[in-house]
């Protein structure tokens, strides 16, 4: 089978496509003929040896899919043979073919195709898991979403508006914004050409939720602007450095840090992730959330769909079609 192979971590043009065994399953495992990739930050990260966990050498990279089952493990029961499915690994998905743990894979409603498919289970899984699970929002409140036109920050927008929540998006260009009004965000801010602080303030609410993939210089900037008990959500750092922020500021403000780790949230609590992920493909499913595919590579262009992640191209999301 033809897969995208990493053989050192390093620059994203060292990558190579070559020919490779077929992975052999084991009793727990399914392989899948894949029809569909997402491409995502931690994929660009893991290739750069930059993830905090390094797969070992050589692998190949992806992490979420969608496709067809092929073989099934003499132990799994809840997937057949020509099923389609989409799932998450932590690498293989850059490939024609994966083996991957049968619990990691969701039969697709007839209604989902394999583009949408592939392109869920990262972003708004983490997104819904950070809503829900981590934020607790509420109808009513308002979500302040850093970075707003990426993968988890256009995933934030649309999921914060289904679950009632008011909306204002953060990004770097009005192309960017529009989009993300175009998604329901009710409140638009260039940070490039406005003065975040000032353009915060001016707001005529202030901030219940705050969702920040990207670290950096504005994190303390919109911490500063949470209400009493408002929720700062710690997604991710595509800004590359990690704020270091007062703590004083959680004590004056009575507000929270949370984390959200949804890698460790799907290892920990399956039964729950796997019933947030359900509800997210029938919410696409019936046509209530449409994840924004911005531009769809074959195989052999997985390093240039990469390049866009990394120079921050995308609006959305983007997919590799084997």
């Amino acid at each position: 089978m033809q897969a995208i192979l990493c053989n050192q971590f390093g620059p994203i043009n060292q990558l190579e496509i070559k020919k490779i065994e077929t992975p052999v399953i084991k009793a727990n495992e399914v392989l899948v003929d894949i029809k569909a990739a997402g491409v995502n930050f931690p994929d660009m990260l893991m290739v750069q040896g930059l993830y905090q966990m390094k797969p070992a050498l050589p692998f190949v990279p992806g992490a979420e899919f969608s496709g067809v089952v092929q073989q099934v493990g003499e132990k799994v029961t809840h997937l057949k043979v020509g099923m389609r499915v989409g799932g998450f690994n932590l690498t293989g998905a850059f490939a024609e073919q994966v083996a991957v743990p049968a619990l990691q894979c969701l039969p697709l409603p007839d209604q989902v195709d394999f583009e949408q498919a592939a392109t869920y289970l990262m972003t708004y899984g983490t997104s819904y898991h950070a809503l829900k699970d981590r934020a607790n929002l509420r109808a009513g409140e308002t979500v302040l979403v850093i970075g707003a036109a990426g993968g988890i920050g256009i995933a934030c927008v649309q999921l914060a508006k289904m679950m009632g929540a008011k909306v204002v998006a953060v990004a770097s260009t009005q192309e960017k914004l529009d989009f993300c009004k175009s998604h329901g965000a009710d409140h638009l801010i260039n940070y490039k050409t406005e003065d975040l602080k000032t353009a915060l303030k001016a707001l005529p609410d202030s901030i219940d939720v705050v969702c920040d993939p990207v670290g950096g210089d504005s994190a303390e900037i919109a911490l500063r602007r949470l209400n009493y008990n408002g929720r700062f959500l710690v997604i991710g750092f595509t800004a590359g450095n990690i704020p270091n922020i007062p703590l004083n500021l959680l004590l004056l403000k009575s507000c929270q840090i949370v984390g959200v780790f949804w890698g460790k949230f799907l290892q920990t609590f399956p039964k729950e992730a796997t019933q947030n992920h359900l509800q997210l493909l029938q919410w696409i499913a019936e046509g209530k959330t449409k994840i924004p595919i911005q531009k769809t590579f074959n195989l052999r262009e997985a390093k240039e769909a990469l390049q866009w992640i990394a120079e921050r191209k995308v609006m959305g999301k983007v997919v590799l079609k084997m």
